[in-house]
């Protein structure tokens, strides 16, 4: 191999070996990506399911709205008795907000991700509007509203105090618990769902069903939402390895 050729295959081997990695990742989620959206019961099932948050954050006001004029019974709860209310509003803000950008991070390196976490998000909020509106209950004795200025832009109103049973924040923390697969995310998700849960009594803003229903009925609709999205999961990961 004569010099000139030794030279232009070191310097064609050094420009492949720089070659940013950032540009190989997004050739990597290119890939991804176009699996999930070739198939169109991942699109039917996406646009479906942005359809019904859409309803929901919209049924939001009127329903929040409805369930703060009612009056209902307050239970006697023994562990609430023994917990002096303290306001640590700002821990279960930092806690469930966390979470949501570990979740908005992970979701852009995966579609799957997206599509579970939409269903099961969809199913749980429904699911838990319905008990809401079939037991009425109101807040624990000593409660401390909480103060989460992203979510009561949802609400309606600047507090929230009768949407009692399960508790809405535990169950999100915990779906995304459920639904993110890196071991670290898992660890610190699954540790905010069990310190949310305790603050949330310390608060007084939930009775202790409340926060241990949450992830009872969380599990079961997760559980139902990767049976619905079991075929769309099978199908992009296959389309990928063969593309790929």
């Amino acid at each position: 191999m004569s010099d000139e050729n030794i030279r232009s295959f070191t310097d064609s081997r050094t420009q492949n070996e720089e070659r940013p990695a950032l540009s190989v990742k997004r050739s990597a989620l290119s890939v991804i990506w176009s699996s999930a959206w070739k198939l169109s019961s991942y699109r039917w099932k996406f646009f479906l399911g942005m359809l019904i948050l859409a309803g929901i954050l919209i049924a939001f006001p009127f329903f929040f709205n409805a369930i703060e004029a009612r009056d209902g019974f307050v239970f006697t709860d023994l562990v609430l008795q023994r917990i002096p209310a303290r306001n640590v509003s700002v821990a279960v803000f930092f806690l469930i907000w966390s979470c949501c950008f570990i979740l908005i991070i992970r979701i852009y390196r995966d579609p799957m991700m997206l599509l579970l976490t939409l269903w099961a998000y969809d199913v749980v909020t429904l699911v838990r509007m319905t008990c809401i509106g079939l037991i009425s209950l109101n807040p624990p004795v000593g409660l401390i509203p909480l103060a989460d200025p992203i979510t009561n832009l949802f609400y309606g109103q600047h507090y929230i105090t009768h949407d009692l049973f399960f508790s809405g924040h535990t169950t999100t923390v915990f779906l995304i618990f459920l639904c993110l697969k890196k071991k670290g995310d898992r660890i610190y998700a699954l540790f905010a769902s069990i310190t949310l849960g305790i603050l949330l009594l310390v608060q007084h803003v939930h009775y202790t069903i409340d926060v241990l229903a949450a992830p009872v009925f969380t599990y079961a609709v997760y559980r139902l939402a990767l049976l619905f999205t079991k075929r769309e999961n099978g199908l992009v990961f296959s389309g990928r390895k063969k593309e790929i």
